[in-house]
């Protein structure tokens, strides 16, 4: 590989960072209170609204069921009216985060109804308001699933961040199209791929340990 492909590399893979990191922050800030909106007002929850429960369930439900790539085409004059326009490594956040929110939610909701319902009404008994009790008891009782998915989510965004790259967000999917298939450069391809299996790797590594960190049924030793 030539010193002026090795530059190229490490540019895409500074997109891909840029795309994977940003859409996996807002994916955050916003997934998981979506995912809590979910378990609050479902039936026999501390914020019971069946109505409310299933109109958020549904657009979380339609959003899933798009495939991401039409998402990506769909969401073009939303792109272009949030950051002026729809191409570039900075215009993919917006349909990588909007794809990547709905899908961590319902992960998230997974989580939380996992919490021993027991806890949630020993804590009412005690006077704990709701905030304390999201706060102190379901959060916490759900962290290790929380990580877990969101490691998960993580990596379902490098692979969207590749796909998004392909139709001009920059990173290592459009490096491998445009330098690697189209140029029929193997080596280019073969690096990109390498690359890509580190970043997966590395990821659910970090996960792995932060869950064990946090879950309290692993012995600590």
């Amino acid at each position: 590989m030539t010193p002026a492909m090795l530059d190229l590399l490490w540019r895409s893979l500074g997109e891909t960072l840029i795309m994977t990191g940003f859409s996996s922050l807002f994916t955050l800030i916003f997934g998981l209170p979506l995912g809590l909106l979910l378990i609050l007002t479902d039936r026999n929850g501390l914020m019971q609204n069946i109505a409310l429960n299933r109109a958020v369930g549904a657009v979380v439900n339609a959003f899933r069921s798009v495939p991401f790539i039409i998402l990506l085409v769909a969401l073009i004059p939303f792109t272009r009216l949030i950051m002026g326009t729809a191409l570039g490594t900075w215009a993919s956040i917006v349909p990588l985060s909007i794809a990547a929110i709905p899908y961590y939610a319902r992960m998230a909701e997974v989580s939380l109804r996992e919490v021993d319902h027991g806890l949630i009404e020993a804590a009412r008994s005690m006077g704990a308001s709701r905030w304390t009790i999201i706060k102190e008891v379901l959060v916490p009782e759900s962290l290790p699933g929380l990580i877990a998915g969101f490691t998960v989510t993580i990596v379902t965004l490098i692979g969207a961040s590749a796909m998004a790259g392909a139709i001009g967000a920059g990173g290592l999917g459009d490096l491998a199209i445009r330098y690697g298939y189209q140029r029929f450069n193997y080596p280019i391809m073969a690096a990109v791929v390498a690359v890509l299996i580190v970043m997966v790797c590395l990821i659910q590594w970090i996960g792995d340990r932060l869950v064990q960190k946090v879950d309290k049924r692993i012995v600590k030793r």
